[in-house]
């Protein structure tokens, strides 16, 4: 038998004989007959490979993506712009094929790549140890908690901001369990952290005060202030960031935060099926020994020449099962790459200049939206590239959508889906790839689906005339 093709009638012969058995009647006679398919099953003939080949094209084209329509969509995931030179490092043989590098013999080339991505997940946090990368964004959080309950011996309680990302905190819920902790959501209140609630649910009992920023509805949270009951209370501080946000934005190791962690796709990932996912990880050195994964070192050989080496990887296989921090013990290091060599692409003007670029087309698309009637911002806080509307749509933003979607445009997504109290809440995102022309597109598609074609056309006509 090939490895590819099914069985032949010699093969089955074959198998009989070895089996003892005359037929395939013969092999099955023990099963009642009225328990058998008396007939062939119900398959079409099989297709040519031309033939099947336009059969998948065709299914595939019903699908849209973000190349085929202008996508507003975040929530967490984002169509940033992916450069050539991601695919074309991240596909050389010596990184795409090595299985999840933690053995012994892990390349120095593989190790150099983990060291650098620590360099730079270490700057943009302003934590000085960063791990060479988790699952993602959801886990690492996950592992944040464990880490405070391993760092804040006896302590069981996890306070979480509603802000932070719905998977987070679900992701979180589902570990706990197996932590023993318990978890307290603080609620939002004008679109941030109700810092009162989150004084109230802080005691002695805390090990991790965690929150999000900017949060799930693109408010910038003030980080200082909600640091305050954590130390208080002697628990640690957790910070789940948006990295090209910190082109932008204070870094939660000057916040005095103790971890900081976050979803690593918008650093050069693409939207494929969910977008390649790594997730970051940073802290104070002094929980450098409960931290998850592994940890990529600089050393020198005897000789004096610059080398790496796998420092830390504190996982169950290596150590004592009762000793060990986490049982997270695969980074995504393919993707990490990706993330290390497209900030290496923008380098720090770039990077900075993607962040300033971002908050002013943000702006832009504020403006430009709530000057539709029936549309107001959710809440009046800061952002940097997504924000939270109001739509007074009669008949319920998913089917607003679905309108807006007949002109190509994937206008944003609903935040009932996750937020019952924002029943007419719609996040919008925005990347570098949205021109001013696209949000004006939106704006209109928008009105349109809102109050008619009407009104529509008036619009176009003045802006036109202007």
């Amino acid at each position: 038998m090939s490895r590819y093709t099914s069985a032949t009638d010699s093969d089955r012969a074959a198998m009989l004989e070895a089996i003892g058995a005359g037929s395939i009647d013969e092999l099955f006679e023990s099963i009642p007959p009225e328990l058998r398919l008396d007939r062939d099953l119900e398959l079409p003939d099989g297709l040519s490979e031309t033939e099947a080949f336009d059969h998948l094209a065709s299914l595939a084209a019903r699908n849209a993506d973000a190349d085929s329509e202008l996508c507003f969509l975040g929530a967490g995931m984002y169509d940033h712009y992916s450069p050539a030179i991601v695919d074309a490092i991240q596909s050389r043989s010596e990184f795409l094929t090595p299985y999840t590098p933690y053995q012994p013999e892990v390349s120095q080339g593989g190790l150099q790549a983990m060291f650098e991505f620590q360099t730079a997940i270490s700057e943009l946090t302003g934590l000085p140890v960063a791990n060479a990368s988790l699952y993602e964004g959801p886990s690492s959080v996950a592992s944040a908690a464990y880490l405070a309950l391993g760092a804040t011996k006896g302590r069981r309680k996890i306070v979480i901001s509603r802000g932070v990302h719905p998977h987070s905190r679900q992701t979180l819920g589902a570990y706990a369990e197996g932590f023993g902790a318990e978890v307290v959501e603080v609620g939002l209140k004008g679109g941030t952290t109700d810092l009162d609630a989150l004084r109230d649910a802080v005691d002695e009992d805390t090990a991790a005060v965690i929150v999000q920023n900017p949060n799930f509805l693109g408010a910038i949270e003030d980080l200082d202030a909600l640091g305050g009951p954590g130390r208080e209370a002697g628990a640690l501080n957790v910070a789940a960031v948006d990295p090209i946000s910190l082109s932008i934005l204070k870094p939660p190791g000057e916040c005095g935060y103790d971890v900081a962690l976050g979803e690593g796709q918008p650093l050069g990932g693409r939207l494929d099926f969910g977008g390649p996912s790594f997730g970051f990880f940073a802290a104070d050195e002094k929980h450098i020994r409960r931290m998850p994964g592994r940890i990529a070192g600089e050393t020198r050989d005897v000789d004096g020449r610059r080398g790496f080496v796998l420092a830390l990887q504190t996982r169950e296989q290596h150590i004592r099962r009762e000793k060990a921090t986490h049982n997270i013990c695969t980074a995504q290091a393919l993707n990490a790459l990706g993330g290390i060599i497209y900030l290496s692409w923008l380098g720090k003007r770039g990077f900075t200049e993607l962040g300033e670029l971002l908050v002013r087309r943000t702006a832009y698309a504020r403006q430009r939206l709530t000057a539709i009637d029936g549309v107001e911002l959710l809440h009046d806080a800061p952002v940097v590239r997504e924000f939270a509307l109001t739509v007074d749509a009669p008949d319920g933003v998913p089917a607003l959508l679905d309108r807006i979607a007949d002109d190509g445009i994937a206008a944003g997504y609903p935040l009932a889906r996750e937020y019952p109290e924002y029943e007419d809440g719609l996040l919008v995102a925005l990347t570098e790839r949205r021109s001013r022309a696209d949000i004006d597109k939106l704006a209109r598609s928008l009105e349109r689906a809102l109050h008619g074609s009407a009104r529509d056309s008036e619009r176009e006509l003045e802006e036109v005339g202007s």
